[in-house]
């Protein structure tokens, strides 16, 4: 016998529930496996609760709701990095080895101005499930748009963390001031 779909408002306090329940992300395909609606309907479902205010974060690795999420205890930074597109995935491991977790990437765009997209890596196997992701879906980096400037926000327990991981990406000549 099928699963019944659970339909509207009483699916969207479900997907809630379930985000908030969970303290690593979710994939909208296993949401939409729960609610027995195809992964368009989570979609549209995320994006209702985003509207609401709910504070759901979507990243590589699927939703994560933050309200309750440890990450806010986290200090944060915004680093300026340089480097060409086959760098990316040593950018990242430099990062996420020194206990960083890094939250996303921004670029200023000429015609749309800034552009910032979600990565929320924390180790080497996000890092590598990112970048599979990106390989599978022939999508290009947001900083192949600017010549391979960009900026990332780390998190990190301390200070001392993000200070030896900007120090790691100065060490390989990834920081834009280093390219002066």
């Amino acid at each position: 016998m099928a699963k019944p779909k659970i339909l509207g408002e009483e699916r969207r306090q479900l997907l809630l529930k379930i985000l908030k329940d969970r303290n690593a992300p979710i994939t909208g395909t296993e949401l939409a496996k729960t609610a027995n609606v195809s992964r368009q309907v989570i979609v549209s479902d995320i994006t209702l609760l985003k509207a609401r205010n709910e504070p759901i974060l979507a990243t590589s690795q699927g939703y994560l709701y933050m309200a309750q999420n440890p990450i806010h205890q986290y200090k944060e930074r915004i680093v300026a990095c340089f480097h060409p597109p086959e760098e990316t995935e040593n950018e990242l491991f430099l990062l996420v080895d020194h206990g960083a977790t890094v939250k996303d990437v921004r670029i200023e765009h000429p015609v749309y101005g800034d552009l910032s997209a979600s990565i929320m890596v924390s180790n080497r196997k996000e890092v590598s499930q990112f970048l599979q992701r990106i390989e599978e879906t022939n999508a290009g980096y947001l900083s192949q748009l600017t010549e391979g400037i960009h900026l990332h926000t780390i998190i990190a327990p301390s200070e001392e963390i993000l200070d030896e991981a900007e120090e790691a990406l100065r060490t390989a000549g990834y920081l834009v001031d280093e390219k002066d």
